[in-house]
């Protein structure tokens, strides 16, 4: 009995020893955990979403929208030289390349009585053409013209587009001397003749004729055509006296060119300067000088040289050359707050000739109180000239 306790005490001391063993031996080499064996263990939770950082972008496909667009075969419409007051005709093709309806909101132009557009309607289909009638009228000047017209529509890319309208205005009838320059002293004012050519060819008549005053007229049949007229003017010597410049129409019939019109100049008998004068005050009389030359190199006399307001009369007289040079002396009547004064001088020559030669006076401003008298120098180019008081100098303004 006691030989079995003996026994059994040693058996449980030699397992005691091999476990404490087998616990150092374990100890000294540990063991790798799996992380997901404690998840087991642990309750789930709502998932945390992952950075912005961390998220791959989303792409988007862009989808072109249908539009409309309009596309014009030309912007711009030469005419080419066209008579004066003419009307043209012309034509714009446009066409809808886009992929929606075009929609042709408003046609704007320059000037509604030059030109004038039309359209047959305002909406058009992807692919389908169109066209714009435009009527062109010419200006009533010669030379380079030029109009525009602008089209609106809902064309995104070209919203208003601008189309013109060019042409060289020029006169389809050319007509020599461009200007007609006549003498008192000769027959028939030196004769003039006047040339009328069609450029085009296309022959015309001759429909009326007009002159300043009618001082000058013509002979002509206006169921007569022609493409070239040669005119001999008469002229009436006692209104063209009265009358040395003006102007004459000739009326055509020609498509392209209605009238022509040149100006009429005539050699006066006398030339002379007008009586210019400045700081001078009222009531003073100063002596004014007046030449008078004649054009045509003929002798005549003064008889008699007074003014309108009476203001005027004759010192002296010298010969120049072919005419004279007056002094007239001028006595300036009283008044107050008066700053020009005016008249005209009457000279009659020998010959029954009457010219009225102007006479224009600037009087000097009035002192201001307190200050002393001005004095007035003379400049050879400005005229007078007012220095004040205070020693500035500046022109007079009038």
């Amino acid at each position: 009995m006691k030989a079995n306790r003996i026994f059994a005490t040693a058996l449980i001391s030699c397992c005691v020893l091999m476990l404490h063993a087998g616990c150092e031996e374990e100890a000294a080499a540990p063991q790798r955990l799996d992380p997901s064996w404690f998840n087991q263990f642990e309750t789930p939770a709502e998932q945390a979403p992952a950075p912005a950082w961390l998220t791959p972008p989303t792409y988007t496909q862009n989808i072109k929208q249908p539009e409309p667009r309009i596309t014009f075969d030309k912007l711009v419409h030469n005419f080419g030289e066209i008579g004066l007051k003419s009307q043209k005709n012309c034509e714009f093709q446009f066409t809808n390349t886009g992929d929606a309806v075009l929609e042709i909101t408003q046609i704007g132009v320059e000037c509604g009585s030059c030109t004038v557009a039309e359209l047959e309607k305002g909406q058009y289909a992807p692919g389908e053409s169109g066209t714009i009638k435009v009527n062109f009228n010419a200006d009533t000047q010669f030379g380079q013209a030029t109009k525009y017209l602008t089209i609106h529509s809902n064309d995104r890319t070209n919203p208003s587009i601008a189309l013109a309208l060019t042409a060289k205005v020029i006169s389809k009838v050319q007509f020599e001397p461009r200007e007609l320059r006549l003498l008192l002293e000769a027959a028939n004012a030196g004769n003039p003749k006047i040339t009328l050519t069609s450029t085009d060819g296309k022959p015309f008549a001759i429909s009326h004729f007009k002159s300043t005053d009618d001082c000058i007229s013509i002979d002509y049949n206006p169921s007569v055509k022609k493409a070239k007229f040669v005119i001999e003017p008469k002229i009436d010597m006692a209104r063209l006296a009265k009358n040395l410049n003006g102007r004459i129409e000739i009326g055509l019939t020609h498509p392209e060119c209605q009238a022509v019109t040149m100006g009429v100049r005539t050699v006066p008998k006398f030339r002379f300067n007008q009586v210019l004068v400045r700081g001078v005050n009222p009531g003073d009389s100063f002596l004014g000088k007046v030449r008078i030359i004649s054009n045509y190199d003929k002798n005549f006399a003064i008889a008699s040289v007074e003014s309108k307001k009476g203001t005027a009369t004759l010192a002296d007289t010298r010969a120049i050359g072919n005419g004279y040079e007056l002094d007239v002396e001028i006595r300036l009547p009283e008044g107050k707050n008066v700053r020009v004064f005016t008249d005209t001088l009457i000279i009659r020559t020998g010959s029954g000739d009457e010219l009225e030669i102007p006479c224009n006076v600037f009087y000097n401003r009035p002192t201001p109180l307190g200050s002393t008298t001005k004095k007035s120098t003379e400049c050879k180019t400005c005229g007078p000239r007012i220095i004040y008081p205070n020693g500035q100098v500046r022109a007079r303004d009038f």
